[in-house]
């Protein structure tokens, strides 16, 4: 069977834990996971200033681990480098929002509920729209595997079995999203593993997912693979509605946040 989810890339890695180890690849990628928890905690606030140096010392590692790990949190936004200045943590507003390793670090934080509320507010927006267009657009292999897929998803559901179901709904939203057609949708996959996994991790999902909740995965696989875009979209819209009534929550009393716009 053809598998067409996309990979969710690096930021998908798991890197739980700070305490370093001796192969090199871990060292680099455990640095990034100890520097970008703390910033994303506040324990490095913005305009906090690091040297490399005093980093190689604390973190045991060599110039060549911190210039790399460095290099990755310039690209997430979570810091700067100054020519004889240092390493500057920047504020919340400059980060990627959208970067899985952000959406994690926020996830583990405090303000884990807001992030849930970000993050459920855009799959909203965009899933049902992906099933919509999957519908119309995917390939019949993918039709296919999402409609077993969804039941797999029912099974692992009622024997309560989570790790495996999260695996499952992780490939099922995959496949919906790669499905659409819409490239843009399909960079998504790894926001959306991000958040599935940290609402398990997390102790935010149940043992046992509602019998409405499976029955709907199944009506979106079952629409798409039927090629009816008006079921599958508001299939989709069911389960994302429950989601929000489920995690809202979470997220009572989390201020909302407003970036500045970049005036031209």
């Amino acid at each position: 069977m053809i598998s067409w989810a996309f990979s969710a890339g690096p930021g998908s890695i798991g890197l739980h834990g700070t305490m370093l180890t001796t192969m090199p690849t871990s060292l680099h990628h455990r640095a990034i996971e100890h520097l970008g928890t703390r910033i994303v905690a506040g324990e490095l606030p913005a305009g906090h200033v690091m040297l490399a140096e005093q980093l190689e010392e604390e973190l045991n590692v060599s110039r060549s681990v911190i210039r790399e790990a460095v290099r990755v949190l310039q690209s997430l936004g979570l810091v700067e480098t100054t020519k004889r200045v240092g390493i500057r943590v920047l504020p919340a507003n400059r980060w990627n929002p959208f970067d899985p390793l952000v959406i994690r670090w926020r996830l583990a934080g405090e303000g884990r509920g807001a992030q849930l509320r970000s993050l459920a507010e855009l799959r909203t927006a965009v899933e049902p729209v992906a099933a919509e267009l999957a519908a119309i657009n995917a390939p019949d292999e993918l039709r296919r595997e999402l409609v077993d897929v969804s039941h797999a998803m029912r099974d692992a559901g009622e024997a309560g079995d989570v790790p495996r179901f999260l695996e499952l709904d992780i490939h099922f939203h995959s496949l919906l999203l790669t499905g659409s057609g819409n490239e843009m949708f399909a960079n998504m996959v790894g926001q959306v593993a991000e958040t599935l996994t940290g609402r398990t991790i997390h102790g935010l999902m149940p043992d046992h997912p509602r019998e409405t909740a499976l029955r709907w995965h199944m009506e979106v696989a079952e629409a798409i693979a039927a090629g009816n875009a008006t079921a599958a979209r508001e299939a989709s819209s069911k389960i994302m509605r429950e989601t929000i009534s489920e995690m809202e929550p979470s997220w009572q009393n989390q201020p909302r946040v407003f970036v500045p716009l970049q005036r031209r």
